[in-house]
Order: C-alpha cells, then structure tokens, then sequence
C-alpha cells in the first residue's frame, strides 16, 4: 500500500498560528500520525524566511523522509512546493512557465515498495479571490499548463495533489464560516506588511474589489444568523468552479469525491472549515488502486488548526496488480519522460 499525502502547511511552517512560532512539532506529530510514504507541500518553502532553516528540512529529519525541493531562481517570493518521501527517488525536475504558472510544479519520479514507479505532480495554484472570475481564468491557464507538463506522463501510473485554491463542480463554499475567520484573524494578527501576517489572509484579500465597500457591513452581518445563510447562498452562486472541470474532463479522478459523494470534505480554514481546495487526482491508470481517501482532522493529540490553516489529505493505493518489470526493462521508459520535456 502507497500512502499519499497533500498537505499545506501554511508559509513553510515558519509562518505562526496565532500564539505559536515554529511549527515544526505539531506537523511532524500530525504527519507521522498517518504514516505516509509520500508527503506534496504546496507551501513547503519560504523563501521571506531563507536565512533560517527551513521547517521541511527539520521534518525531513524527524520523519526519516527525503526532501524534494521545488523552488527555482525565477519564482520570486511566492511560497514554493517542496515533497518528502521514505521511497527511493528515482528523478525529480522542477517545471517553471513564467507569466502563467505562479509557482512551479514539483514533478518527483519514485520506486513503490512492490517495485513499481510512480510519478507524483505537486502544485500550487494562484489564490487571488478579490480578482474574483478573473482570478479563476488565470487558475484555469495553470491547470492547461499542468496538464501539459504531465502530458509527458501519459500511460503510467501519476499523480497530481496540492492545493488549488479552486471548488470542485456542485461543491458547498460554506462563506459564512470563512468571513468569520478572516475577522478573527484580523483581530488577533498584527494588520502590517511583517512577516505575521505571510500566508494568512486580509477581509480585504478574500473579498471581491467590486464588494469591498461593503466590508464594514459583512463585519456586522457575520454576528448574524439569517444573514449568514444568506451569504453562503449568493457565494455558492458566484463562486467559479472551472478549473477543476478541467483535470477532471482530462480523466483524472477526484480521490475523495469519488469514494466519499456525499461528504464535505473541506480542508481550508483548519479552524472554521469553509471549502474543499486541497486534493489528488489520480490517473487514469493509477484510479483502479484507489483504496481509501481522507481529510485527516488531528492525530496524536495535535488537531489539524494547531498545525496549519490548511486539513491534509490522505490517499491510499493498493500494490499494482501486474509486477514490476525488472529494472534493466524499466529504467530507460522511467526517465524517457523527463528527458523528453
């Protein structure tokens, strides 16, 4: 069994929740709780913090894990992916497309403990909402270019995870709760430019331009009830949903929607879960070994709001049914991808 995680954990874990500074125990706690062999992190390097040690070295350590970087000299000071892994790393390559991807893909090639490979794609996609449907246009270049990038891939078992900022068709935005956790990190964050406040959004960030003069009064209503039914409604009308129409059209399956079609599921905020934005996908030739998929809430005593602002999500898939062939046959088809692009 291949146990895959897809976890944010806000800012390269330098970034503090409220109360905390380095969180470095509590993920490591929560991570090792699941046991994955396999660990995508859309945020998992800092580069506003790169004169100390990064958080996923420390865990890298803790966990007995391998650390894949994903940064890249032309990706600027956005929060970069990285991967970590128990598996024997076969290649990785950092894909950068300047003026339509915001951050690189990480593209990690492993050997499963049956011997076979698998490909893992770790993304992060542009957040933006005060953009609103323009927002969702430039998620939905992203995922054409991500697409693109794994076209590479094609026939052999993949994966794609991370965090896509973006609702799945038909699927709650629970705004209510969202707007009340924005305030209260407002009101519990210092509102300067500092490093306090990398990772964690502004009232202003999450709304709409056109809808910002109402702010004062979303305030208000959010200590009232009738009026925060109303907003989820008109936020699950407005918010666009395309970009993950996207991977899913191409054939990549939704992990938990698909074994779980009735349950939320959200992953973001830990605290006040408001949406579903974290997920993997599977490919078509890796879905038949789908076994299970989970948003994990807390484990060993740590719940998922002490760690992060984001729930991971766990996937586990069965030992490929055919054997791997031996690696004479197998090295030069693993990397013909990668040398191809």
């Amino acid at each position: 069994m291949t146990r895959v995680l897809s976890y944010n954990i806000l800012a390269g874990g330098m970034t503090p929740c409220p109360g905390e500074d380095r969180r470095t125990e509590p993920l490591a706690r929560l991570i090792s709780a699941v046991q994955p062999d396999i660990v995508g992190l859309p945020e998992g390097l800092n580069p506003r913090r790169e004169t100390e040690k990064a958080v996923v070295e420390e865990l890298a350590e803790r966990l007995e894990m391998t650390l894949i970087r994903g940064d890249h000299p032309m990706a600027g000071d956005e929060f970069q992916v990285a991967c970590l892994t128990r598996l024997p790393v076969l290649a990785s390559r950092v894909h950068v497309r300047p003026g339509v991807l915001t951050r690189p893909v990480l593209e990690v090639h492993v050997r499963e403990e049956d011997g076979n490979e698998l490909t893992v794609f770790v993304a992060h996609l542009i957040a933006s909402f005060h953009k609103g449907r323009a927002a969702e246009h430039l998620r939905q270049r992203e995922v054409e270019a991500i697409l693109a990038i794994m076209a590479a891939a094609h026939g052999q078992p993949h994966l794609l995870m991370g965090d896509f900022n973006a609702l799945a068709p038909g699927e709650a935005l629970r705004a209510s709760a969202l707007l009340r956790y924005v305030l209260y990190l407002d009101q519990t964050l210092p509102s300067g430019e500092g490093h306090e406040r990398d990772g964690h959004p502004h009232l202003a960030y999450v709304l709409p331009d056109r809808l910002r003069p109402l702010q004062p009064l979303l305030a208000h209503l959010s200590r009232n009830r009738p009026a925060l039914w109303f907003i989820d409604a008109l936020a699950g009308l407005y918010v666009p949903r395309k970009s993950i129409s996207l991977l899913r059209r191409a054939g990549y399956l939704d992990c938990f929607r698909h074994l779980h079609p009735h349950e939320p599921g959200f992953t973001c905020p830990a605290l006040m879960p408001a949406g579903r934005i974290d997920f993997i996908f599977a490919s078509p030739e890796l879905a038949p070994r789908l076994r299970a998929c989970q948003v994990v809430q807390e484990g060993n005593g740590i719940k998922g709001s002490q760690a992060s602002d984001h729930l991971p999500v766990l996937a586990e898939f069965a030992p490929c049914p055919t054997p791997a062939p031996t690696r004479e046959a197998s090295t030069p088809q693993a990397f013909a991808a990668l040398s191809s692009l």
